[in-house]
Formats: C-alpha cells, sequence, structure tokens
C-alpha cells in the first residue's frame, strides 16, 4: 500500500499570475485543493519539500495531509503539478480534497513476474508492454503501490489481459467495457522469418494491442 505523505502549507490570500510569480520567487509553488463538496482553498507549499516527494517516484498514487491549510490536516489526493517547460520546476499543483474512505481513481504501476516462465520470451519472444500503468478504481485508504502481472505460460502471439491479473482487494479497473490488454509477446523480425510461426490472427492481435497502448 502507497505509504501517506505529509505537506505543510499556507493559505495564500490573492491569486493571479503576479501574486504567483511572486510566491515562485520566494521559493514557493502556487497550489489549490477542491473537490468534496467544499469550497476551493488557494495555498502555497515549498518548492523543495514538494520536490522532495515528486522525488518518491509515488507521490501522484498517494494520499497527502496537507498541514497549515485550515484548523485541521487536510486529506488530499494529487490531481496535477504543472512544470515549466525551460526549467523544469514546479509552477503550480491541484490537490483534491477527499474522505478517508473514498473512492478514488489513480493511475497504478504493472511490475511483470516470472518472465523466465514464459516459454515464448525462452525461445526468443520479445515483451512488449502494451500499458505501463493501469487506472483502478480504489479505496483511498488502500491504495497499491503497484500491480503484479505474471507473464507464466506466455507463448509468441499470446495476450495478457487485466483479468488475468490478480488485483488488490476492493480494487476495480476503471475501463470497465472490455478485457483490455496489458502486454504481448511477440516475435522478432528474424524468428518470424526464419519460423513462420507467428499467424496473421496473432500479427493482428499484436498489432491491435500495440494501437490500444497508443
Amino acid at each position: 500500500m502507497s505509504e501517506q505523505l505529509t505537506l505543510s502549507a499556507e493559505t495564500r490570500d490573492r491569486a493571479g499570475k503576479g501574486a504567483s510569480r511572486a510566491l515562485r520567487r520566494d521559493g514557493r509553488v502556487p497550489a489549490v485543493i477542491y473537490g468534496n463538496k467544499e469550497d476551493p482553498v488557494i495555498i502555497h507549499v515549498e518548492e523543495k519539500a514538494l520536490m522532495k516527494l515528486l522525488m518518491t517516484g509515488h507521490f501522484m498514487n498517494s494520499v497527502v495531509m496537507i498541514e497549515g491549510a485550515g484548523k485541521k490536516a487536510v486529506r488530499t489526493l494529487p490531481k496535477d503539478v504543472a512544470f515549466d517547460p525551460v526549467t523544469d520546476r514546479p509552477v503550480h499543483a491541484d490537490f483534491l480534497r477527499i474522505s478517508e474512505h473514498a473512492k478514488v481513481h489513480v493511475n497504478v504501476p504493472v511490475v511483470f513476474t516470472e518472465e523466465a516462465l514464459a516459454p515464448g520470451i525462452k525461445r526468443g519472444g520479445v515483451l512488449n508492454i502494451v500499458r505501463h500503468e493501469v487506472e483502478l478504481v480504489v479505496d483511498a485508504a488502500n491504495i497499491p503501490d503497484q500491480i503484479e502481472a505474471s507473464l507464466k505460460g506466455l507463448e509468441v502471439g499470446d495476450s495478457l489481459h487485466i483479468s488475468a491479473v490478480a488485483l488488490p482487494e476492493g480494487a476495480t479497473p476503471a475501463i470497465t467495457d472490455r478485457d483490455f490488454t496489458i502486454a504481448t509477446v511477440v516475435a522478432p523480425s528474424a524468428l518470424k522469418s526464419s519460423e513462420g510461426d507467428t499467424t496473421t490472427e496473432e500479427a493482428g492481435e499484436a498489432g491491435e494491442a500495440e494501437g490500444e497502448g497508443e
């Protein structure tokens, strides 16, 4: 489960470009807290502290408790961080206010396991990752760090779909209208020409999966 993060903030009296530029010169990042049927609150946070959380690698799918923006800490989920296109420094952040057990949408990284047990890969096939992360609907108190997808038994031309992935208890895919593809095992061009064991149907399925990833 993703750890709960903490970020100190101060409320700001003025919005607008001029006020935001002044904050950034002082090493602060303008931000806003919104949602949960409450009025938005404009705040600013320390740039160094925000960057430290961003460097954890799981900031966008972690609960962030924002302190100093009210009488008690506000439970939030980061929704967006905008960066300067030249300096790559954060210039604005959006936080969604949530209740402790709210159902939230998060993008969770996929980790592929048991590659050694995939016959197609052992024969020279290549793992084609269609989705490096999957959007899940989960309880805010139980956001997973990652989900594991086993490659065991996959042959060249096989596809791994979301239905074959064991999701954490209470988690469901945000996409519900199809059994979407997570990855495929495709034959490298040399294997295709020498063995000719990839059928037209398999090639079409792999191509369709690649297009879905795009």
